[in-house]
């Protein structure tokens, strides 16, 4: 990110639009003050990869036997 007064983003404008959609971030002041910020939309999160967690996740092996708890729910 860094700061750009207004009377020079007036005059690279398309550079500066150029510079924000590849991931820069540009501040644009006017007499010093921060007043606007200039960033791309097109940032998306990445999708989720099926199987990414492949290995990670295990369960033992009674996970779907009746609780001890519950015994009385238990026909």
């Amino acid at each position: 990110m860094y700061q750009v007064p207004l009377e020079e983003a007036k005059v690279q404008f398309l550079r500066l639009i150029q510079e924000a959609i590849h991931g820069q971030e540009i501040v644009i002041t006017q007499n010093d003050v921060p007043m606007l910020k200039l960033v791309s939309l097109s940032k998306s999160k990445p999708r989720a990869q099926f199987g990414s967690a492949k290995g990670l996740i295990t369960m033992s092996d009674d996970f779907d036997a009746p609780l001890e708890d519950f015994k009385e729910y238990m026909p």
